[in-house]
Formats: structure tokens, sequence, C-alpha cells
């Protein structure tokens, strides 16, 4: 967590309107919103009130098919002090939603884009001279759009009333980092241990460049979970579930498009980070080994001697 004082927990409820348009990715809305609830429950008090909207009160399908009904539609009176937009990436936005964000960041809103919704943010004008973060497939093609953007390839964004990140758990440290700001480390920290993090990321960490462009969100989601759960690994029941598709869709997904099962994958995952931790750190094997998921370090030792040619103490000599 940031070096946030320890605040007294403000009275005052902020209204937050969560935007959902179809293709969304239910990860990113999940990991956005449900910080704001805990927060709620553990302050006892109602600090953050939600309300979902859609283009119309239409149940909205997410990118897995899963659907979430608005409790109402945009409205031209909406009252809010935050907006977060949950769009899914490069897609056409209906003129009368620019229009109606053009008028709420007007009104002195503070606008928040979740994965595709920083996009959306950057087609109404709203980033123009602002710092701001995409979801890196989508880089190259926003910064030649819109050069009038300070983008960066960090984890999150967090500049004056303007909130973007990377999407997909991402927008969990970015939200843990506002909770920070709006009522103290300690409430934020307490919200992060409900959720049995490992740690809430930084906003200059740099975003995951695994080779994922033109993947489905669902894939890119799935990896994103990966990485933010290497000492407790999950499983790939636990991984669709998360993802709200079955297993067997999951590994068709990282078979067709990473040539992996999603158990392999993982554990590359969780060893590259180990290997990064053996050469930059002086933390011992069997340290590295458990925040890397592994029970023992005979077990580490192993996996990693077969992955990569050479157990973790020749690692640490070479």
């Amino acid at each position: 967590m940031p070096d946030t004082p320890a605040t007294p927990i403000a009275s005052t409820q902020r209204r937050v309107g969560v935007v959902v348009l179809p293709g969304f990715s239910l990860l990113a809305e999940a990991c956005a919103t449900e910080p704001l609830a805990v927060a709620n429950r553990l302050a006892d008090t109602p600090l953050y009130s939600l309300v979902t909207l859609g283009l119309d009160d239409r149940p909205v399908p997410s990118g897995s098919r899963q659907v979430l009904t608005p409790d109402r539609a945009i409205a031209e009176d909406d009252a809010l002090d935050l907006l977060l937009v949950c769009a899914p990436w490069g897609e056409a936005p209906a003129s009368t939603l620019l229009v109606w964000l053009r008028r709420q960041a007007a009104q002195g809103r503070s606008l928040a884009g979740i994965g595709g919704g920083a996009e959306l943010l950057a087609s109404a004008g709203l980033l123009d001279g602002y710092r701001a973060t995409v979801p890196w497939p989508r880089f190259e093609a926003v910064a030649g759009a819109h050069p009038r953007i300070r983008l960066s390839r960090q984890l999150f964004e967090i500049d004056r009333d303007r909130l973007t990140c990377g999407g997909g758990t991402a927008a969990m440290d970015m939200m843990m980092t506002l909770i920070a700001t709006h009522h103290g480390s300690e409430l934020a920290e307490r919200v992060s241990a409900h959720f049995v993090l490992e740690r809430v990321r930084m906003a200059d960490e740099p975003q995951p460049s695994a080779p994922l462009a033109g993947a489905p969100q669902s894939l890119v989601d799935a990896v994103t979970l990966m990485e933010a759960n290497i000492e407790e690994p999950l499983t790939t029941h636990e991984l669709a579930e998360h993802l709200g598709v079955s297993r067997r869709q999951l590994e068709r997904l990282f078979k067709k498009h990473l040539q992996a099962v999603p158990s392999r994958y993982y554990m590359g995952l969780r060893l590259q980070r180990a290997r990064r931790l053996l050469r930059e750190s002086d933390r011992p094997a069997g340290e590295i080994a458990l925040v890397t998921g592994f029970s023992s370090a005979a077990h580490f030792s192993t996996t990693y001697r077969n992955h990569f040619g050479l157990t973790p103490r020749e690692e640490r000599l070479s």
C-alpha cells in the first residue's frame, strides 16, 4: 500500500455510478466495485453508494456471456461523485454515451476507465492532457489515435479527477489506492486482507506483457488472475469459476492462443517470478519457494531444474 496516513473515516457518502456496456469484463467490473462494497461493511457505514447504469434498462451481457442488469439507464440528472466506465476493448461508442460522459465531466464528476472504458473516455476527449493508461494490447492504437494523452504503460494511473487502469485485477489495486486516499491506509489494508491479497500493487508497476494481443478477454483475465496469485496459486477450476467459463472452455483458449494447458502456463509464470527474485534479491531460496507457491524447497528445486536446466542455487551463482 502507498504510505498514506491513517486518516479518520469520513462520514460523507460518495455516490458511485457503474456504467456497463455489452462485452465488458465481469472480472474487471467486480475488481472495481467489490472493494468499495467491502469498505462499506468494514467501516460499518455507507462510504460508497453504488448504482449500476446501462444505455437502457435491459440486461447487459459481459464478455463471458453472463449478464448484469442495470439499476436504471443513464439520465441527464445523474448526481454522481465518481463514474466507473466498464467497457470492452476497441468498440465504437454510442454518440449519446459520449455526450453524456462529457456532460458528467463538465459537472465535475471524477471519471474512471476500467478496461476498455479508458479508451472510451479517450474517444470522448476526456483524457486529453491527463496521465492515463490502457490495457497493453491497445496501447499503440490508443497512442496513435489520441496523441494529447500522456499515455503510460503503468498498472494504473490516478491523475486529478481521472482514473484509468490496465483492466483485470489492476482495477482492484487502483480502487485500494483510492480508498486509502479517501479514508486512510488502515481501512484500505483491511479491505486488502479481506481479499487475501499477497499485496496491493503500486501504480508505477508495469503492466504484464504476456503475448496476448488480440486474445479473447477471458484469456487475458485468466492470465491477469494468475499473475496476481503467485504465492497461493488457483486451480484451473477456480480460475474458470472466477471468469464465468467452464474449465474445458478455458483449456481450449490456452491451447489455441498460448499452446499450453493452463497449469503449465501458470507454472511458467511462477518460475519466472522465482528467477527474478533469485537474480535481483538476497532472499533465501526456501523463502522464494514459499512466495512463488511451492510447498517445499525440494519441490521448488526439482521443478526449477527441470524447467531451466539448473538449480536455484546454481542460478544464483551463474
